[in-house]
């Protein structure tokens, strides 16, 4: 049985590594100052960050529609595919798995939908995981491999400001937490599709070491990615200190990855964190 892997551009895997399992991945869309970019086009991560504080209107980002999925859900399955598996990014924060579910509908019993109640690589690991169990074991084993991993998850970041959380609508009991006290760095986890308070730090340092202590917490790890937007000098710090005191409990292929701009937007720039998978 051949299965097709669809996603969407907020999971951040690395172009060569969607190519490797064939991965088709949809571009969400950003919008800056009126114009339209499908994400990952036009303008690079970096580019992106270091406007973002300086832009008069903030940007805003939109989902894909329904016909950006079904392209590709028919592409697959006139290539040969017997079924698809479609993962995406957290309900609860966008609409993107209610187009997905929409364009599967053009495909009666060929397509599975799935929420990984997550973002970025915390969605990325449970589409590689599919990936992988497919290519071997079919259909029945690929889901049970994103169910395993996302149990097993961890996504945490420490934000280096609160003005784009507070922008973004999205999150309404985080910025309560805070509420009014501006010079801090908040600690977010996403859990079950929502952005949570865990906790605050005065400073970058602080934020960092607070990140590699959760880090350490979390014993042997099966899949490890370090995310920033556009702090490539502290996720590099975060990683070497992680390695330096638990070198052991790692995985060999730790990806590191300056997150999307579709993300990016809402978290601001500077932020660090990780997505990871206990074994």
């Amino acid at each position: 049985m051949k299965i097709g892997i669809v996603t969407d551009s907020t999971c951040d895997i690395p172009a060569h590594i969607a190519e490797q399992f064939e991965i088709e991945v949809v571009p969400s869309i950003l919008i800056i100052e009126g114009k339209e970019y499908a994400d990952g086009k036009g303008i690079t991560r970096e580019e992106y960050y270091n406007r973002l504080p300086s832009l008069q209107t903030p940007p805003t980002t939109a989902a894909p529609s329904i016909g950006d999925f079904s392209a590709p859900y028919d592409s697959l399955l006139t290539r040969g595919c017997d079924h698809i598996i479609s993962i995406h990014a957290a309900g609860q924060l966008t609409t993107t798995i209610n187009s997905a579910h929409q364009a599967a509908q053009e495909f009666p019993n060929k397509i599975t939908v799935i929420d990984s109640t997550s973002l970025s690589l915390g969605l990325g690991f449970q589409v590689l995981a599919a990936a992988e169990a497919a290519e071997e074991d079919g259909l029945d084993a690929a889901l049970a491999a994103v169910e395993s991993t996302r149990k097993r998850l961890h996504v945490i970041a420490a934000l280096d400001t609160m003005d784009y959380l507070r922008r973004s609508g999205r999150v309404p009991a985080a910025v309560t937490f805070f509420g009014g006290i501006l010079s801090i760095k908040p600690v977010v986890e996403l859990i079950d599709g929502r952005l949570k308070p865990i906790g605050a730090a005065r400073t970058t340092k602080q934020a960092g070491q607070r990140l590699l202590n959760m880090l350490l917490e979390d014993g042997k790890l099966e899949r490890l990615a370090i995310l920033h937007t556009n702090a490539e000098s502290r996720a590099r710090e975060l990683l070497n200190n992680l390695m330096q005191q638990a070198s052991q409990s790692v995985p060999r292929d730790i990806l590191m990855v300056n997150v999307t701009t579709v993300i990016g937007t809402h978290v601001g720039p500077n932020g660090l964190g990780f997505a990871a998978v206990k074994k």
